[in-house]
C-alpha cells in the first residue's frame, strides 16, 4: 500500500467523509511500535452552518487547528475525559474536518490491547475515544499532519457502494439532522452509537 499525499485531500469534506472509509491509518510510535487501523466510520463537521462544529461561530485558540492545511490532525478533549481524532479537510483558512469514529485494528494489536485493557478486538477501536486510546493519541498530536514519519494514511480501495451506509451524526444535540455520518455495513468494529 502506498501513502496518501496532499492531493487526496483536495476533495470537499463531505466527499472525503466517504473516501476515507477503508483507508488505513498508521502510527509509528516514538518507541518504533507500528499501529494500524482500517477506517470504518466517519463524520463530517463544517465551519459554515453546522452548529455542532467547534468552529461554526469563529476561530478560537481551541479550534484554530481546524483552519490549518488539509491532512492536519485535530485532536480535542471531549467531556473532560476523551480525546477525539479529526482530520482537517478544507482548504487552509476554512474550517472543516472529518471525525474518525471507528477503525478495525490491523497491526500492533497487543499494544492496543494493553492500552485499552481488553483482549476483545471489537472493543479496541469501535468508537472515537476508544481508537485514540488504542493508538496512544492525545492533544499533543493535534497540529501534526499525515505526511511525516509518525502519522500517515495508506491507500486502499474504496468499499463498494452497497457496503457504505449514511446516517445522521451521533452524540450531538445541534445540527443533528445532517446526514454526514458514513460507515461500513455489518462491520463489527463500527461504533455502537446510533443516529439520534
Amino acid at each position: 500500500m502506498e501513502r496518501l499525499g496532499t492531493q487526496f485531500f483536495t476533495a470537499p469534506t463531505l466527499v472525503l467523509t466517504e473516501r476515507l472509509l477503508g483507508k488505513v491509518f498508521m502510527r509509528i510510535t516514538p518507541s518504533g511500535t507500528v499501529l494500524k487501523g482500517r477506517i470504518v466510520e466517519t463524520e463530517a463537521y463544517l465551519g459554515n452552518n453546522d452548529e455542532a462544529c467547534h468552529a461554526w461561530r469563529k476561530k478560537t485558540e481551541r479550534n484554530r487547528v481546524m483552519f490549518e492545511a488539509p491532512g492536519t490532525l485535530y485532536v480535542y478533549f471531549s467531556y473532560g475525559c476523551h480525546h477525539l481524532l479529526n482530520i482537517v479537510t478544507e482548504p487552509e483558512g476554512i474550517a472543516g474536518a472529518v471525525l474518525i469514529r471507528a477503525m478495525e485494528p490491523l497491526e500492533g494489536i497487543p499494544s492496543m490491547q494493553e492500552r485499552r485493557n481488553t483482549t476483545v478486538e471489537t472493543a479496541l477501536m469501535s468508537g472515537p475515544a476508544k481508537l485514540t486510546s488504542a493508538l496512544g493519541i492525545d492533544r499533543s498530536s493535534s497540529g501534526r499532519d499525515l505526511f511525516g514519519n509518525e502519522f500517515f494514511l495508506l491507500d486502499a480501495p474504496l468499499p463498494p457502494p452497497s457496503m457504505i451506509c449514511t446516517s445522521t451524526r451521533v452524540g450531538i444535540t445541534r445540527s443533528r439532522e445532517l446526514p454526514w455520518r458514513k460507515y461500513l455495513a455489518d462491520n463489527p468494529h463500527v461504533s455502537k452509537g446510533r443516529p439520534s
